[in-house]
């Protein structure tokens, strides 16, 4: 299939007027430009990452560094894309973001979606520590972020480490150039409202590497698989 960039680009629209740095789960995917293969290759049905794939990896373990509110969960870099689970929390890295079930008990429910592939409905919710303390959303850490940073921003801060990293590694180390940006300038997010959803999302991580020949990122892919999860 030839990629045509007007059909294929997917815009990234976050939800008008959401809080993107509230507490909660948030499933993310990130495209290369050109959706070119940079960080390795799938083999039977297993991602064999390069050097360039095993940096994107390291950048991804130091988001909690920056952000220390945030935990990272399940991902995976694949040839040209890169899925994972962000955590915000209302506490600093070192905090059991337990999830806590609605106050109601009732969950916000998996149908609703915006059109665009963002679903509607408060994310997955998050358990602060038994004190009831929070750090406040203007506090310094001492690491040079600030807490209670929105999601976009960590998202940008991981695309422009990884992006810099990259830049060094054509220069230095002959890695394949990219033309433009590492990244596409937008990303894809979905909220996680509750257990099930995570649980999906999860399975749909692991198995990424086995569906790669059906995935709508590969530009050589024999077939599709509807990206059932994801809707």
């Amino acid at each position: 299939m030839k990629y045509d960039p007007k059909k294929h680009h997917r815009r990234s629209i976050r939800l008008k007027g959401y809080d993107y740095s509230q507490p909660g789960a948030y499933f993310i995917t990130l495209v290369t430009q050109d959706r070119a293969c940079l960080f390795g290759e799938v083999v039977d049905g297993e991602m064999r990452l390069n050097e360039a794939g095993r940096m994107v990896e390291k950048w991804w373990a130091k988001l909690h560094h920056k952000f220390p509110n945030v935990q990272t969960d399940a991902f995976v870099i694949m040839p040209n894309h890169f899925h994972g689970i962000i955590v915000i929390t209302s506490n600093p890295v070192g905090a059991d973001p337990r999830v806590c079930p609605d106050e109601t008990g009732a969950h916000a429910g998996m149908g609703a979606h915006t059109g665009m592939g963002a679903h509607t409905g408060a994310p997955l919710r998050v358990c602060p520590d038994e004190t009831g303390a929070h750090t406040g959303m203007g506090a310094h850490t001492g690491m040079g972020a600030h807490t209670g940073a929105p999601l976009p921003e960590i998202v940008q801060w991981f695309k422009t480490m990884t992006t810099n990293e990259y830049i060094r590694g054509v220069k230095q180390s002959g890695w394949l150039p990219f033309r433009g940006r590492l990244w596409q300038r937008n990303y894809y997010e979905h909220i996680i409202r509750d257990d099930a959803f995570l649980n999906r999302i999860r399975q749909y991580i692991a198995e990424n590497p086995l569906r790669w020949h059906l995935d709508r990122e590969n530009p050589h892919r024999t077939g599709t698989d509807g990206d059932h999860i994801l809707g």
